[in-house]
C-alpha cells in the first residue's frame, strides 16, 4: 500500500499487531470480522433507538437494516421506503 494514511499508532505497537494478525488462523480472522460486524450492527441499533424512542421492535430493526441494505431492496422485501420513512 503506497497511500499514506493517518496513523496515530506507535510503529512498535503496529508491528506487534501485524505479527498477531499474521499468526491468526483464517477462522480466527473471520471471527474477528464477524465480531466487529456485530458491534457495528449493535451500535447502529442503539443509535436508531436513541433517535426513535417510541418505535416498536420491527421498526427499529427495519431502520437499522436500512443503513446497509439497498433502498430498493428494502422497499421490495420489507415494504420500507427510506425516502418516506427515513433510516
Amino acid at each position: 500500500m503506497d497511500a499514506k494514511l493517518p496513523n496515530d499508532t506507535d510503529p512498535r505497537i503496529e508491528a506487534i499487531l501485524i505479527d498477531g494478525y499474521r499468526a491468526m488462523s483464517a477462522a480466527q480472522k473471520l471471527e474477528r470480522v464477524r465480531a466487529l460486524t456485530r458491534t457495528v450492527q449493535e451500535l447502529a441499533l442503539l443509535d436508531v433507538r436513541r433517535r426513535h424512542p417510541q418505535a416498536d421492535e420491527r421498526e427499529l430493526a427495519l431502520r437499522a437494516a436500512s443503513r446497509w441494505i439497498d433502498p430498493d431492496l428494502m422497499s421490495r422485501a420489507f415494504g420500507w421506503d427510506t425516502r418516506d420513512a427515513g433510516y
